[in-house]
């Protein structure tokens, strides 16, 4: 009990240390920008266009579609499992964004851009730096937003990153 009540003391920290810094519009503006880009629908319409490429392509959007339908569900049990309230409720402050659920924990945007880092950069290694400093930004975004704690992003790139390796161990061959 003691380690959780430390970690969540070193999260509201660090939450209101970076949540100091969206005091600036450019910085808002661009969260919200970051943000979007790993919105829900991005990904669907990314897979409709790369699946009409070819075999590889085909091969890369049936293990995207297989990984998000691991990754979808065990990111709404583990919110569901932990509750974890938004920063702007648990520490009264206002957000930026209006979130789609009420709980937090873990990063759902955070998760989805990590699963999509880690399987575009192993087809396109050259692309990983890239892809993981996107997948990041989108981490950065939501805490700067107020919708996340830091570790809320932590456990969603450590979560989407593994689904889309155990995906690709399981569905490409």
């Amino acid at each position: 009990m003691r380690l959780i009540q430390s970690i969540h003391a070193f999260d509201v920290f660090l939450f209101g240390w970076i949540s100091r810094l969206k005091y600036q519009k450019l910085q808002v503006a661009l969260a919200k920008l970051i943000s979007k880009t790993a919105d829900g629908p991005v990904y669907l319409i990314f897979a409709i266009a790369y699946g009409f490429q070819g075999i590889v392509e085909r091969d890369l959007v049936y293990c995207m579609f297989m990984a998000f339908l691991i990754e979808r569900p065990t990111y709404f049990v583990l919110k569901n499992l932990f509750k974890r309230r938004r920063p702007t409720v648990a520490l009264n402050i206002p957000g930026f964004i209006i979130p789609s659920d009420q709980f937090s924990f873990p990063s759902g945007h955070t998760s989805a851009a990590f699963l999509m880092a880690t399987l575009l950069s192993s087809y396109y290694p050259a692309l990983l730096p890239l892809l993981f400093t996107w997948a990041s930004l989108v981490g950065l975004a939501r805490v700067v937003l107020g919708v996340h704690f830091p570790t809320d992003t932590v456990i969603g790139a450590l979560m989407g990153s593994s689904i889309a390796l155990i995906s690709m161990e399981f569905f490409l061959q």
